[in-house]
């Protein structure tokens, strides 16, 4: 199996801190991942990149100028292109004990202090990246199952229209019928 992924399974990560810094060390640790790493300095410039790209994870930084951490967070998850976009909050050792519960309630997949273990870090990143692409392969299936299913609906409508007739070509019924059951049978193959 190999270890590439392709254009469209590639997974882009937000990055949002507003102290510089912060963003040159995530991206330090998360470079090996080969993934768009994207930047946002405060809570609106990360709702405007997440308004314009869709997003594996995003890992947000609690005290900021303006919207902090957690009204950014609930911003994310009112909306509905956005809610299901996990989030991991960082804030520094010296933050309130309250923080991390008020994260989870706010809708945090997962909480870190700064400093952070960078293998730490790239692990829970990387098990959210590896979520993503399943997401989408799941939906890149459903939307085949759609697909077959309305071509041999279509089919069918084809079919009865043609019973319908006042003599029918039987033979072209069977045949009709018999693509109609591999096609049927082709679906369901693993």
């Amino acid at each position: 199996m190999s270890t590439e992924v392709s254009t469209e399974e590639r997974a882009s990560i937000l990055l949002v801190d507003d102290m510089e810094d912060n963003l040159v060390a995530l991206e330090a640790v998360l470079g090996s991942l080969n993934e768009p790493l994207v930047r946002a300095r405060s809570g609106e410039e990360a709702m405007k990149a997440l308004l314009r790209q869709r997003f594996a994870v995003v890992l947000l930084d609690i005290r900021m100028p303006g919207m902090d951490g957690f009204e950014t967070a609930a911003n994310i998850k009112r909306l509905d292109q956005t809610k299901d976009v996990p989030i991991i909050f960082l804030t520094g050792t010296d933050s309130d004990a309250g923080y991390a519960f008020r994260g989870y309630a706010t809708g945090a997949a997962d909480y870190l202090t700064k400093p952070f273990d960078p293998w730490v870090l790239r692990a829970k990143v990387t098990v959210f990246l590896d979520l993503h692409r399943k997401n989408q392969q799941l939906e890149r299936m459903l939307a085949q199952q759609q697909g077959h299913g309305a071509l041999v609906n279509a089919r069918l409508d084809a079919l009865e229209k043609q019973l319908t007739e006042v003599s029918p070509d039987l033979a072209n019924l069977r045949a009709q019928v018999r693509d109609l059951r591999a096609l049927v049978a082709e679906n369901r193959a693993p």
